[in-house]
């Protein structure tokens, strides 16, 4: 596994998940999207880094399309546009949630070294996702 930075495409993992969404339909990437997050999700065991890596990745892709999010990696995230993925918000904090939580590879792997960017970007993805409320909206204007 080659991992050179925090960022969500920031491994060989997640860049290879980029370019898989490229290489299938447009009417398959949301689905595509989805199972990467469920299948995290849906692990009680222990939580393998690639998967990890991916629903991170698929996590990145669903808050580039919300408000504050950031666009996704140009480098290694997809280059084909993407279906609307706001609709996989609950699932995308449900993923994020999942890999923080113990028994999880990528966390202990993460632990191991200077986790401490990674972690923030994980919380930056987590505040992006969660829903603001009315007053929020209201207090920016």
């Amino acid at each position: 596994m080659g991992t050179w930075d925090v960022g969500p495409f920031d491994n060989d993992t997640a860049a290879d998940f980029g370019g898989d969404l490229d290489e299938v339909a447009a009417g398959e990437r949301e689905g595509i999207v989805r199972s990467a997050l469920t299948r995290v999700i849906d692990t009680a065991a222990y939580l393998e880094a690639p998967e990890s890596e991916v629903a991170v990745a698929a996590t990145a892709l669903v808050a580039a399309q919300c408000p504050g999010g950031e666009p996704a990696d140009r480098i290694y995230g997809p280059e084909e546009p993407l279906p609307d993925l706001t609709g996989l918000r609950d699932l995308a904090l449900q993923a994020l949630d999942r890999i923080m939580t113990e028994p999880s590879e990528l966390m202990d792997l993460w632990a191991e070294s200077d986790g401490g960017p990674w972690r923030a970007n994980i919380r930056r993805l987590q505040n992006v996702l969660l829903p603001q409320s009315s007053g929020e909206q209201l207090s920016l204007i």
